[in-house]
């Protein structure tokens, strides 16, 4: 079942949308334009598959870094399971085989009145239609005393790059019997299974190379995402190693002190050998200065083209937005941005509309050879999205079933990757 529907979304979405892009535009028409900005999941996607057809529509991507780490499966690398290369996606092949204009660059300043994006580099980008894929961005003051100095001590690594490199040092460096203090944020936010997927590997890592070590997981919820198939892993794989502290009974984070790697809640304060601290969300900067985001922090759009409520004529896809029941995760954003380019397709070309298809699909490893996945699709209703048909890994999977999915994982990813890069 689970196979089937990753096999359907990439058919279906895939087909329906090239079939879309390849309608003949008249002769001599110029090329409309779209520029992409943020070269993520969402962002990549969007570029990918409008550029499909070169004759009808030029694409531009705006994207500061030379490569993408990927978030998802970063939780390996910290684990030990997974060299950082792995991770690495360039930008080579959305330009040579699809003819996508690359440009490394930061968007300053977007427009929408006059249709144009300012770049860092005090350049400017006209367009016909603005996708913004600005991912997420940490709230001013979540946390009193958790600033960039602090984050270079106690390491948030929720984006993967340098803090991801710098986790994984302090965790090699922490002495056996030291405590690894993990701070998960409120909702929403970034991959909801993804602090505790890390909790858990990085409790793999320590029952191979540091088993006296302990984790603690500060939370600023009283519940979590599957929280059933993670405590019962953690007793299963690693008893005694992690405790999970719900709000409700710590009072919840309060403060941070970087200069004695202290996490400090309503009601104590725990010192930590290593201390990950992943702070409350809101939509990436741009977003907030361009004003595609409400008070809430995140972006409204039309659940159908992906269009932002507030500013006609720009789309926003992935994290950014304010998707109802659909989580804050890569394989959203990429089914989110396929329908976001199948709507822009649509009205700059004249081509046919097709239904789109929402899907969310991932893995989430508890342990290197134990995984559980879901599948869920997703429709519009009445303005929001809402999730039609689910499957959700259970408690009481086999052993073989869950070997099978961590397996199966690895294929998913190149296979994912793959569509989005090329």
């Amino acid at each position: 079942m689970k196979s089937w529907t990753r096999r359907e979304f990439s058919r279906l979405a895939g087909a329906a949308l090239l079939t879309a892009l390849n309608q003949p535009k008249a002769r001599g028409q110029a090329k409309a334009r779209v520029v992409v900005i943020g070269g993520g999941i969402g962002g990549a996607t969007v570029a990918r598959y409008l550029a499909a057809s070169a004759t009808a529509i030029e694409v531009t991507l705006v994207e500061p870094r030379q490569s993408y780490a990927t978030c998802f499966f970063s939780n390996l690398y910290l684990a030990g399971l997974r060299p950082f290369e792995s991770l690495s996606h360039g930008y080579e092949a959305l330009a040579k085989q699809y003819g996508i204009i690359v440009v490394h660059e930061s968007a300053a300043a977007i427009h929408p009145a006059a249709k144009t994006v300012a770049l860092n580099n005090g350049s400017k980008l006209s367009y016909d239609r603005l996708v913004v894929a600005p991912g997420i961005a940490f709230r001013d003051r979540a946390l009193e005393g958790y600033d960039e100095a602090a984050m270079e001590i106690m390491p948030h690594a929720w984006n993967a790059g340098q803090q991801t490199r710098l986790l994984r040092q302090q965790l090699e460096s922490m002495e056996d019997g030291g405590l690894f203090v993990l701070v998960a944020p409120p909702n929403p936010f970034r991959c909801p299974p993804a602090p505790y997927e890390r909790a858990s590997l990085v409790a793999s890592y320590f029952q191979r190379r540091k088993p006296k070590a302990k984790i603690l997981i500060l939370d600023a919820k009283d519940s979590f995402n599957a929280q059933d198939l993670f405590q019962d892993a953690w007793n299963r794989h690693y008893p005694g190693m992690i405790e999970w502290l719900p709000a409700q009974f710590t009072g919840g984070v309060t403060a941070i002190d970087a200069k004695t790697r202290s996490v400090i809640t309503a009601g104590a304060t725990f010192k930590a050998a290593v201390a990950n601290v992943i702070p409350a969300q809101m939509a990436g900067r741009l977003a907030q200065q361009a004003g595609l985001a409400n008070r809430s922090g995140w972006c409204p759009v039309d659940p159908v083209t992906f269009e932002s409520a507030l500013q006609p004529g720009v789309h926003l896809v992935g994290d950014a937005i304010i998707g109802g029941d659909m989580p804050k995760s890569a394989f959203c954003a990429n089914s989110q941005a396929k329908a976001c380019a199948f709507a822009i397709a649509a009205d700059l070309t004249g081509s046919a509309r097709f239904p789109a298809h929402l899907f969310n699909t991932c893995y989430t490893y508890l342990a290197p050879d134990d995984a559980f996945s879901n599948a869920i699709s997703f429709k519009p209703v009445d303005g929001k999205l809402k999730s039609v048909i689910s499957f959700v890994s259970k408690v009481e999977e086999s052993s073989e079933v869950r070997r099978q999915a961590a397996r199966a994982a690895e294929g998913w990813y190149d296979a994912f990757t793959h569509d989005v890069f090329g």
